[in-house]
């Protein structure tokens, strides 16, 4: 199942902060979390003691917690990585590592005493993943999870992310990528709050928005969130969200008949799969509900992009066909245009793939 995550930053929050935000979201469904040892500067011992506090704190609201690692934090810390006793002490379920060492390394972790889960960088688009898959590790103790960049403009291309993805799903790997907080002075790790997203598209757009995405793109398994802290209207807008298809906002016409808002909204669609370009087509409830009737009520003269369709009467067969408009085009006078789709959702359209499900929601 797809999991819904958070970040924490030990060193920026108190433990009743970081606490209570926990409590918060675990009502609405988050199960793991993303810790960060980079930027931590204390002792060891000092470390080990504040990170044992809140792992505890999540283990007992039912989290999994990943904490954040590189060769250079094991070397000033005194960590081999034939020795992972020090996350077996702060009670981690696993550690990613921000960078790697040779393949081999890496391999011998996932063998850890501890079950540690050993998580690899997904950003980088070299043969990390696939050296180390080389070197037969325990495959069901490797799992990937991509980047967040804090400098506006930074963030990954789509293609590059696509790219970077299917490198890890090609064995079968559990992926993770990042979504950023719209929240005004949330902060991460580093002193930088221009947001935290994965994808550079995705910075200014809603919370929501960008977990649909990442959905409608398919490849990554968990969604975490990565600045802190977000609003609670944030939380519970993620929370309602449905996580195995993309649910689309849509903004409906008082005067739809009720037939058409039934359809629109009570109907799991598909996009089907002999694609025009000019239309997502979810063609199954013309034939649920052949024969009844389909007035025409509202046809404006030109279809716009993320117009919400319901074929009428006049079109014969194809009366009751749900659609939506992928670009501007002239209506040929018969196509009812029911509501629109939410403009911050409007991209998802493109990311949304033949005989992908998805469903609407009343905005």
């Amino acid at each position: 199942m797809r999991k819904l995550g958070l970040s924490i930053y030990p060193e920026k929050s108190t433990k009743e902060e970081i606490v209570t935000y926990l409590e918060k979201a675990a009502k609405y469904g988050f199960s793991r979390i993303f810790s960060c040892l980079l930027s931590v500067t204390k002792a060891p011992e000092e470390i080990k003691a504040e990170f044992l506090e809140v792992n505890r704190a999540a283990h007992a609201l039912g989290y999994e917690v990943i904490v954040d690692v590189s060769p250079r934090v094991f070397k000033e810390l005194g960590i081999s990585y034939q020795d992972l006793s020090f996350f077996h002490d702060i009670e981690a379920d696993g550690i990613r590592l921000d960078q790697g060492f040779t393949g081999l390394e890496e391999s011998l972790m996932t063998f850890n005493p501890y079950n540690l889960k050993i998580e690899i960088n997904m950003s980088q688009n070299t043969h990390t993943i696939d050296t180390i898959m080389d070197y037969e590790p325990n495959r069901y103790n490797v799992i990937g999870c991509h980047n967040f960049y804090p400098h506006i403009y930074s963030g990954l291309a789509l293609d590059h992310f696509q790219k970077c993805t299917e490198r890890f799903r090609k064995y079968g790997l559990r992926t993770a990528a990042f979504v950023t907080s719209q929240v005004e002075g949330s902060f991460g790790p580093w002193p930088v709050t221009d947001g935290l997203p994965t994808l550079e598209m995705h910075r200014d757009k809603t919370l929501a928005a960008q977990m649909k995405h990442l959905i409608a793109l398919g490849g990554i398994d968990d969604l975490i969130i990565s600045n802190c802290y977000p609003s609670d209207e944030e939380l519970e807008a993620v929370g309602k969200m449905r996580l195995d298809m993309v649910t689309l906002n849509v903004t409906l016409r008082e005067d739809i008949p009720e037939i058409m808002r039934k359809i629109v909204l009570e109907e799991m669609h598909f996009h089907r799969g002999d694609v025009s370009g000019n239309y997502i087509r979810s063609t199954q409830s013309r034939v649920k509900f052949k024969g009844q009737e389909f007035p025409l009520f509202h046809a404006p003269e030109i279809l716009k992009r993320g117009d919400v369709i319901v074929e009428s009467s006049l079109y014969g067969h194809y009366a009751g066909e749900l659609q939506i408009a992928m670009t501007d085009m002239k209506n040929s006078g018969k196509s009812n245009v029911v509501g629109r789709v939410a403009e911050e959702e409007i991209f998802l359209l493109d990311a949304l793939k033949p005989w992908q499900k998805f469903n609407f929601s009343e905005k």
